[in-house]
């Protein structure tokens, strides 16, 4: 199962993007899931910034860009939307999204953070903002 990513681009400080990730549901493996943006910049590892649970719609942000990202989904279209506002050069990196199966978990249970822990994933689209 593919996903697939667009939006990235080039654009200076302050500036704003929106990353889209269209995920087929009915391919999937399983019933819930959360869907997660990664980015990764060169030389650092993975990270998490941004995740939407299947089950309740709710969000989680990294501290790194929470309250300027924002995280949507568009049920009919199959989409999941990254707004990411005030941008920051240290912003710049590839952005994944990737989808990680919630069945048989709890709502008390964290979704996992771990991209090992993925089932699904995106190609990855750039996003560069400079000084």
């Amino acid at each position: 199962v593919q996903l697939v990513e667009s939006g990235g681009g080039l654009v200076q400080t302050g500036g704003s993007l929106r990353l889209s990730c269209t995920a087929p549901v009915s391919s999937f493996e399983f019933h819930d899931y959360a869907l997660t943006w990664f980015r990764q910049a060169p030389g650092k590892k993975r990270e998490g910034v941004s995740h939407i649970d299947s089950r309740d719609d709710a969000t989680w942000y990294s501290d790194s860009v929470k309250g300027r990202f924002t995280i949507s989904r568009d049920n009919a279209k199959n989409t999941v939307y990254l707004r990411m506002n005030a941008l920051k050069p240290e912003d710049t990196a590839v952005y994944y999204c990737a989808v990680v199966n919630l069945d048989g978990l709890s709502f008390e249970d964290p979704v996992p953070m771990d991209p090992k822990d993925y089932n699904y994933w995106g190609q990855g689209t750039q996003v560069t903002v400079s000084s």
